[in-house]
């Protein structure tokens, strides 16, 4: 992987038109490999055959709940999980980051903050500062 925008992203929310919003969203700030589900059962698979590199996970799913398949995520994988959900209370942001997850986001969410954060989470996780000093040349002017 090259740079974040060759990471795999694994995006499950129930709302097919966010869905679609965030997708595109991720697509037009240079992402290009993004897959979906709608639910738990489908996210499970996902993540299992496809091997995402990071997922953006709602809390609220139809057959099951975030918290849970994160823990499941986490157990077989060190993928980055950012949280976005309408559950915006206290105690469910904080079990979501004291679960481990990366970032917790809130619904309504402004799309910038959404990228910046996601850029935050996958530099951090796949492309650390350290890792990325790589030696410059150096120029001389005049004698040395």
């Amino acid at each position: 992987m090259k740079d974040i925008f060759d990471c795999k992203l694994l995006l499950v929310d129930d709302e097919p038109e966010l869905r679609r919003m965030v997708g595109s969203m991720l697509r037009q700030s240079g992402f290009k490999k993004i897959i979906s589900a709608a639910d738990c059962s489908h996210a499970r698979l996902l993540f299992t055959s496809e091997k995402p590199d990071g997922v953006i996970l709602d809390v609220s799913l139809p057959d099951g709940d975030g918290f849970s398949l994160m823990r499941e995520f986490r157990s077989i994988s060190a993928a980055p999980v950012l949280f976005l959900s309408a559950r915006d209370e206290d105690e469910n942001r904080l079990l979501g980051l004291g679960l481990g997850a990366d970032d917790y986001i809130t619904k309504p969410f402004l799309p910038r903050e959404l990228i910046l954060r996601l850029h935050a989470v996958l530099n951090r996780t796949y492309f650390p500062v350290v890792l990325n000093q790589k030696e410059k040349p150096v120029f001389y002017l005049g004698k040395q």
